[in-house]
């Protein structure tokens, strides 16, 4: 097994795809530019992860700041994700969500879907107040559980799914001792019975946040909205920020299906049509 600095655990690649796929998505954390982190979190030689790299520059999915030395994703990438993101996309969704919440109280608020046994964030609005929970930024990677909207995110999952995933989210938990199996499933059991997620001072001290699931047709959880904030400011203000979280989390829902709605009588229609 390949241990990253950041505390994923996950089976070493054996070819030059899964090598390649590796690296792309070590990259989606911007905290991973040079190539001694890239190599680290990806588990693989610096020798074998510059040659891949020098590749997926050709090709244009990986670009490289000739004064910084630093690695990012390239625009092919974005061509990519622009193209499966066409298939459903939370983050228009759920923007003006993030904004209303950080206005109303001041706290950061984030984005996350799930990806395999992580949550992934995927877009962030910082508050206003002084004090920010600024551990996340887009691209971050988390094992599910690790935080709220991530908690959020299992917590709604099958039972089945979570007894699947949860080997591989437990070799991810390095960097988090204070969550172990037996706090995941209680937190897993006390969110479903209130209704929204709630995780404090497990991950930072004195730090915390709430969060509520975007469910989709089917019942599962497509999305997660979080409020990050200082633990007694989750505490004092629990209440109200479920209920608003509650709010934006219905129109976000609302919206989604209307999507999907009109996406499949397109599909129908263009099938018709072909007939």
């Amino acid at each position: 097994m390949s241990r990253s600095p950041r505390g994923s655990a996950r089976p070493a690649p054996t070819s030059s795809v899964q090598r390649a796929c590796r690296i792309l998505q070590v990259l989606s954390d911007t905290r991973n530019g040079r190539l001694t982190d890239i190599a680290a979190a990806a588990g693989q030689d610096k020798a074998t992860v510059l040659r891949l790299l020098d590749v997926l520059a050709g090709e244009g999915f990986v670009v490289r700041d000739p004064a910084s030395k630093r690695y990012s994703l390239g625009a092919e990438v974005f061509v990519l994700g622009a193209a499966a993101a066409a298939r459903f996309d939370p983050r228009p969704i759920a923007r003006p969500s993030l904004i209303r919440l950080a206005n109303a109280f001041q706290d950061s608020t984030i984005l996350s879907i799930a990806r395999g046994a992580e949550s992934v964030c995927v877009d962030v609005e910082l508050g206003s107040f002084p004090i920010r929970a600024t551990y996340l930024e887009v691209g971050s990677r988390r094992p599910l559980g690790a935080g709220a909207g991530s908690l959020a995110l299992l917590a709604w999952m099958p039972d089945p799914e979570i007894e699947a995933l949860m080997p591989s989210i437990l070799a991810g938990l390095g960097r988090y001792p204070r969550i172990t199996q037996k706090a995941l499933e209680r937190h897993v059991a006390q969110s479903r019975k209130r209704g929204y997620a709630v995780m404090l001072d497990l991950v930072v001290d004195k730090m915390g946040g709430i969060a509520m699931p975007i469910l989709g047709g089917d019942g599962r959880p497509v999305a997660a909205i979080s409020i990050a904030a200082l633990t007694e400011r989750i505490v004092s203000r629990e209440a109200a920020l479920a209920e608003a979280l509650r709010r934006e989390v219905a129109a976000c829902e609302a919206i989604g299906a209307l999507g999907a709605a009109a996406r499949s009588t397109g599909a129908t229609r263009h099938r018709a049509d072909s007939a």
